[in-house]
C-alpha cells in the first residue's frame, strides 16, 4: 500500500496572507493539522458563525471536529501565552486536550528570553529589526547554541537546575546591557503556564507523524509568517528566526522530503508587511491608505498597522520556486473592488540602473516596474462561484497564473470560511 503524503500550506509574502482561514477551510479533508515553525509572534485569524479567533501557537485545525493537531519540534512555546490562548479556546467550547499533541522537542521560551528580546532590540537604535518582543529570536539563538530548554525537559528530574543555569546566563547578558527589569510577575505567570501545559500530551512528534502516514492518515502542515521572512531566503536581516519555506516542514516535523505532496501557497491580491525591512511596492499615497482601511491591515498579534502596497510578482515567483508551490490560494481580492486600476510589479529597477525579474540578494532601493490592469469595480464578497467573476477579475487571475506558472485553485472573497471559492469545481 502506498504511504500517504503530507500537504503543506504556507505564506508566499511577508506574512499576514490569511493562512488561518484557509487551514480552517481545508481541515475537513485531513486527519491531522501540524504547525512546524515559529511561535506566538504569528497570529492566524479565523472568523465563522459571527465569532473571531486569533491563534498564535495552536494549529488552526482545532475548530473542525475531532482532528488531531500537533505543535511540532520546530516551534517555540511560551507557557504563559500558551495557557492564555488555550483556556480561551476551552471557554469557547473547544475540546483542546483531546485534540492537541505537543512535541517534546519544541523549545521553551523562558521569561528571560522576552527580556533579552526587548533589551537587544533597544540596543540596536536605528537598526531595529522590528521584533514582536515575544522572545522568539533569543529562544532560537539558544536552540542553535545548544543551551535551550525543550518541552521534554519538563519531564526530567533536573529541570529546575537547567532552568536556573539558563536564567543566570541570560541575566548576565541583561546586566551587560544595563537593562532594568522586574522578573517576578512574568516568571510567576510562566510557571503557572508550565503547570497547565503538563496536562497535555507530550509526544515524540517525528515518530507520531510518520506512524500516522504509515497508517494512511492525511496530514496538513500549517506554516506561519511568510516565505519572504525566512531566515535563509527572506529579506535578511529583517526576517524571522525560523525556516518558513516548505523545507521547514521537513525539519520542523521530522518528515522526509519525498513525503511532501501538494504545496498550497497563499498570497494576497496586494502586499503588506509589518515592521522594518525593504518593501519595493510600498505605497505612501491614497491608494496605500485605502488598501489599509479596506483590508483592515493591523497585526493580529501586535496590533501594529501593516505597510501596504501593490502585489509584488518578482518576490512571489521567487517564493513559488523555493517552495515548489502546486496550488496558489488568492486572498483579499475583495479589498481591490473599488480600484479603477490595479497594478502588479513584474520587475525591479535596481539602484545600479539594471532591471531584473529575479529577486536579488538585497532589494533595498529597488524600484518596481508595473503592469496595469483595469479594475473590476464589482463587489466580490457576495459571489458564490467563479462563473460570477467579472471579466476584469478573470483577466487579473489569468495574468497571475501565467506569470507565476502555477494555477490559482482557491479564491477568498471575504473573511468568513463560507466566502471561499474553489475553482474548477
Amino acid at each position: 500500500m502506498a504511504q500517504s503524503k503530507v500537504d503543506v500550506l504556507l505564506g508566499l509574502q511577508w506574512g499576514d496572507e490569511g493562512k488561518g482561514k484557509v487551514v480552517d477551510v481545508l481541515t475537513p479533508g485531513y486527519d491531522v493539522v501540524a504547525r512546524f515553525q515559529g511561535g506566538p509572534n504569528a497570529g492566524h485569524t479565523l472568523e465563522f458563525d459571527g465569532k473571531k479567533f486569533v491563534l498564535k501557537s495552536i494549529p488552526s485545525g482545532v475548530f473542525q471536529g475531532n482532528k488531531v493537531n500537533i505543535i511540532g519540534n520546530g516551534m517555540v512555546l511560551d507557557a504563559a501565552l500558551f495557557k492564555a490562548e488555550a483556556t480561551s479556546l476551552e471557554a469557547a467550547g473547544v475540546n483542546l486536550r483531546e485534540r492537541l499533541l505537543i512535541s517534546k522537542k519544541a523549545h521553551l521560551i523562558l521569561p528571560t528570553h522576552r527580556l533579552l528580546d526587548s533589551a537587544i532590540e533597544s540596543s540596536k537604535g536605528s537598526g531595529k529589526v522590528g521584533t514582536t518582543g515575544r522572545g522568539i529570536g533569543p529562544t532560537y539563538t539558544d536552540k542553535v547554541a545548544r543551551t535551550g530548554l525543550r518541552v521534554g525537559d519538563l519531564l526530567t528530574p533536573d529541570f529546575e537546575r537547567k532552568y536556573g543555569e539558563a536564567k543566570a546566563a541570560h541575566e548576565r547578558i541583561l546586566k551587560s546591557l544595563d537593562y532594568e527589569y522586574d522578573l517576578s510577575q512574568t516568571e510567576a505567570a510562566w510557571r503557572d503556564g508550565l503547570e497547565y501545559m503538563r496536562q497535555f500530551r507530550f509526544v515524540d512528534s517525528e515518530h507520531c507523524v510518520n506512524n500516522m502516514l504509515r497508517d494512511g492518515k492525511t496530514i496538513l502542515c500549517e506554516g506561519a509568517q511568510g516565505t519572504m521572512l525566512d531566515i535563509d531566503f527572506g529579506s535578511y536581516p529583517f526576517v524571522t528566526s525560523s525556516n518558513t519555506v516548505c523545507a521547514g516542514a521537513c525539519t520542523g516535523l521530522g518528515i522526509a522530503p519525498g513525503r511532501i505532496g501538494r504545496v498550497f501557497g497563499i498570497m494576497k491580491a496586494y502586499c503588506t508587511r509589518v515592521g522594518s525591512g525593504p518593501f519595493p511596492t510600498e505605497l505612501f499615497d491614497n491608494d496605500g491608505k485605502l488598501l489599509s482601511e479596506r483590508g483592515n491591515e493591523f497585526g493580529a498579534v501586535t496590533g501594529r498597522p501593516r505597510r501596504c502596497g501593490w502585489v509584488d510578482l518578482v518576490a512571489l515567483k521567487y517564493a513559488v520556486r523555493l517552495n515548489g508551490v502546486t496550488d496558489i490560494i488568492l486572498m483579499k481580492s475583495d479589498v481591490l473592488d473599488t480600484f479603477p486600476t490595479v497594478k502588479a510589479c513584474v520587475a525591479y529597477q535596481l539602484p545600479d540602473g539594471t532591471e531584473t525579474d529575479e529577486f536579488p540578494f538585497d532589494c533595498e532601493g529597488a524600484k518596481p516596474v508595473y503592469e496595469e490592469f483595469a479594475g473590476w469595480k464589482t463587489g466580490l464578497c457576495g459571489l458564490k462561484s467563479e462563473d460570477d467573476f467579472p471579466e476584469e477579475f478573470n483577466q487579473y487571475i489569468s495574468f497571475l497564473e501565467e506569470y507565476l506558472e502555477t494555477p490559482v485553485s482557491i479564491i477568498s472573497v471575504g473573511p468568513d470560511r463560507n466566502q471561499t471559492i474553489f475553482r474548477g469545481k
